[in-house]
């Protein structure tokens, strides 16, 4: 009597999801077996202990060999020692690539060098996430700004050209980038409740309308670097306040314009001066690199406050700005109003999303 027995061998490098989220998170091997056991795995697969330490060791054998291709994703596509399908490729990549919200908020806007990553051990305590995924994340920002800083293109598809990275990571990895070069402050008390999300927003704005690349897509740091030019040119928007006459005016324009619209209405007009002062001012002294870094502060100290204080619901505040931006377009004495649109559009798409009512 003879029995068949069908034989298949293959070489595939096998990826457990789960062991390399433990691995990405930084635990230590006895760590992750520990976390494995509480699954219930042993239960459901009726492995012994000694096979699950066994198994665990491997996977981290393996992760720590990819690692060195990882730091450069496009060598894991074309290298031949791991058999890993194109999907698990990508998985791969994406997962080394994230970081925690709570970690990115604690560097956001911070140098990129060694002074912070002496931090990193009180980030760690303080987030609760441990240090050698600090490490990982933190060596990961690093990496990818040393790489596309100061590379000609757009950054976001610098980004992906180089790290294969998802569209939204990338977008993510590009905020990071400009908060690190620009260092703009975002670690003050008044800013906590700010999401990275919300800083991510305003960099994606100010990289399409502030940045070199926004005048000329053949610079070298084109979406990094904050346009100089421009800047200086926003001295002249001071006009718009220091005018008594025009300001008056713009003042006349928006009132009328929003006279039964808001719910605010005699707030907004009692502080109108104030809050165009504050706008204003605001663009008038981006000249300065402190003032430059301290941006996100300035807005919420010139606008978001005064109008949270009096109450303002969020569409009033969509409503004023809107009107606020488009009346100086009637102002005839004013000669600036592309120079206006470039400012306003912008800061007017992140003060609605920093202004949480």
């Amino acid at each position: 009597m003879t029995s068949e027995l069908d034989i298949f061998v293959g070489n595939t490098t096998l990826i457990d999801e789960d062991v390399y989220r433990l691995w990405l998170d930084g635990y230590s091997v006895s760590d992750a077996v520990a976390l494995r056991v509480r699954s219930g795995i042993l239960e459901q697969t009726g492995a012994t202990a000694a096979v699950l330490q066994s198994d665990t060791m491997d996977h981290y054998r393996t992760f720590h060999m990819l690692e060195r291709l990882l730091h450069a994703p496009p060598k894991l596509l074309h290298q031949l020692i791991f058999q890993i399908p194109p999907s698990r490729q990508a998985l791969l990549i994406e997962r080394y690539y994230a970081f925690d919200e709570a970690f990115v908020r604690e560097v956001l806007g911070k140098k990129l060098s060694k002074g912070t990553k002496k931090d990193l051990d009180d980030i760690s305590t303080k987030t609760g996430i441990t240090l050698k995924s600090c490490r990982r994340q933190f060596d990961n920002f690093k990496r990818v700004f040393k790489v596309v800083e100061e590379m000609r293109g757009s950054l976001v598809d610098n980004i992906q050209q180089h790290f294969l990275l998802s569209d939204r990571l990338a977008r993510d990895y590009a905020a990071i980038v400009f908060f690190a070069n620009n260092r703009f402050e975002t670690g003050k008390k008044k800013l906590q409740y700010l999401s990275f999300g919300d800083f991510a927003f305003c960099a994606e704005l100010m990289i399409q309308n502030w940045t070199l690349g926004a005048v000329d897509s053949q610079v070298d740091d084109m979406d990094v670097d904050l346009d100089k030019e421009f800047l200086q040119d926003l001295k002249e928007l001071k006009m718009l306040v220091a005018d008594k006459d025009l300001l008056d005016l713009h003042k006349s324009l928006v009132c009328t314009a929003l006279r039964g619209k808001l719910g605010v209405f005699s707030e907004m007009e009692a502080n109108f001066k104030n809050l165009s002062r504050g706008l204003v001012n605001v663009a008038a002294k981006l000249t300065h690199n402190k003032d430059v870094r301290d941006l996100f502060v300035d807005l919420v100290e010139k606008f978001v406050e005064p109008c949270r204080s009096d109450h303002w619901p969020l569409n009033d505040v969509r409503l004023f700005l809107n009107q606020y931006s488009a009346s100086v377009h009637s102002l005839d004495g004013f000669r600036h109003q592309a120079l206006w649109d470039r400012y306003m559009g912008t800061l007017r798409g992140c003060l609605l999303r920093l202004y949480h009512d």
